[in-house]
């Protein structure tokens, strides 16, 4: 864990959805290593879950684990409530939980369609809903969302990238309602990040990438915990893109 007088987040209330495994738990690391007390969801990867947990713990952070189907608002009102009640007031809500499901328009599925939606922007607008209800003034809200808002690059991505767009639009309208409160609120986008997931992807997209490398998880937290934290006071209503140039 960091040294006491390096960490930026100390007495900080942290809930992160989908934040067992990836970017999410990269993100939940980072904001437990700057002194946050940090809850997180998970939908079914409960090991990885408690390993994270216990991980975590071992360095003297604190964290708290929560099982919820981020498809389901009543779930994610639920762990907000219940992280209120056990932690205190939010002071910092990332809303990272996301699916992806390829496929080109003239086949894609309805059911897939409104399991995305459902999903990627639905969970994001109700998690920020119930977030603000339950923060502090000077709050932090940030949702992870994808470069692939600015360029889609690869056929049978369409659904994938509207739902990433639509968070440009809503951190947007969002940060103004907040910012009586001195809530920001912004939208981190990835490009090709190194996870499990994008492992079989590397040699098809790092060609493209100006850098000639895929991003690290490690990369993506920083930025989400450089805008969870005092510094970052005066962005708000932002979409910001971290891809090693790939949307350039």
């Amino acid at each position: 864990m960091a040294d006491v007088q390096a960490k930026s987040l100390t007495g900080k209330v942290a809930l992160v959805t989908g934040g067992s495994r990836g970017i999410g738990a990269g993100i939940v690391r980072r904001l437990a290593m700057e002194g946050a007390s940090v809850a997180f969801t998970y939908s079914s990867s409960e090991g990885r879950a408690l390993q994270l947990v216990h991980e975590i713990e071992s360095e003297g952070g604190k964290v708290s684990r929560f099982k919820a189907d981020s498809a389901s608002p009543s779930d994610l009102e639920s762990v907000v409530r219940q992280t209120a009640e056990g932690l205190g007031p939010l002071d910092i809500f990332v809303s990272n939980a996301g699916i992806l499901s390829l496929g080109t328009i003239d086949a894609y599925r309805l059911e897939d369609f409104d399991r995305m939606v459902n999903i990627n922007v639905r969970a994001a607008f109700v998690g920020v809903q119930a977030a603000a209800r339950s923060m502090n003034d000077g709050g932090r809200i940030i949702v992870i969302g994808s470069n692939t808002a600015v360029r889609t690059a690869f056929p049978g991505t369409s659904v994938y990238s509207l739902t990433k767009a639509a968070l440009t639009g809503l951190v947007r309208g969002v940060a103004i309602d907040l910012a009586p409160r001195s809530i920001t609120v912004n939208n981190v986008q990835p490009g090709p990040t190194l996870t499990e997931m994008t492992s079989d992807h590397v040699d098809l997209v790092k060609p493209l990438i100006p850098l000639k490398r895929m991003g690290e998880v490690s990369e993506i937290a920083s930025l989400v915990t450089y805008l969870a934290s005092k510094d970052a006071g005066f962005i708000t209503g932002a979409s910001i893109t971290i891809d090693g140039g790939y949307v350039a």
